[in-house]
């Protein structure tokens, strides 16, 4: 049997922990345990055991409650390769070295079960920048993120601002505050959260995608 299909699309043979398989696939040999996105499971080959962690301990639950964050999270454990991917989002990974990075919760594919991770409130953000909440991972290990579209990967040698939705990642370092465009109405980005943004200030990177994220449908009750 021929087809271009058996050509670039073979499962990838390298032997690194993480690797993506293709932009939009991410690849775990696994030998051991990992955390991922519930529901983000497409394939894997082994013997693989699936646990639903909820959002990880009571107190991680009830931030998740009260600021709707939550990363909906499973561990896999086993020995075999696990494959996962998000809506055929991008794909990249980051890895840690005794670093912290915080990330937008919805952002999160999977991660290396060594590493902490907490949900905090990003600084100076009221409730009527939409509550901004994140989740910071801190420690040496893996994690992977998504993105809608390609992003850009911004050196914060100057005061730097995003749209709320569209900054995916960025250094723990940083300071951030929550800006507010003057005048409500004002439209300078495309997403939900056009009249405020989160600056950033010090030494460090912003993750900012091309997009501010999967729209929400319009529903009644």
């Amino acid at each position: 049997m021929r087809s271009e299909l058996f050509g670039t699309n073979l499962e990838s043979s390298g032997t690194d922990r993480f690797a993506l398989q293709n932009p939009k696939m991410l690849r775990v040999a696994l030998d051991g345990e990992v955390m991922g996105r519930q529901g983000a499971m497409v394939a894997y080959q082994g013997e693989v055991d699936f646990a639903y962690q909820g959002a990880g301990g009571m107190g991680k639950f009830l931030k998740k409650t009260f600021t709707g964050e939550g990363m909906p999270l499973m561990k896999v454990t086993g020995r075999g390769d696990v494959f996962f991917a998000d809506d055929a989002m991008e794909i990249h990974l980051i890895n840690l070295e005794n670093d912290a990075l915080t990330v937008n919760g919805s952002n999160v594919l999977a991660f290396d079960s060594t590493l902490a991770w907490d949900i905090k409130k990003v600084e100076g953000a009221s409730m009527m920048a939409g509550g901004v909440f994140n989740t910071t991972f801190t420690g040496t290990g893996t994690v992977a993120i998504t993105s809608h579209g390609t992003p850009v990967v911004l050196d914060v040698d100057a005061p730097t601002y995003a749209d709320i939705q569209a900054a995916i990642a960025w250094s723990s370092s940083l300071t951030t505050t929550v800006r507010r465009t003057a005048g409500a109405g004002a439209i300078i980005g495309r997403g939900s959260g056009e009249a405020f943004q989160l600056g950033f200030s010090g030494q460090g990177f912003v993750v900012v995608q091309a997009s501010e994220g999967r729209v929400v449908a319009p529903h009644s009750h």
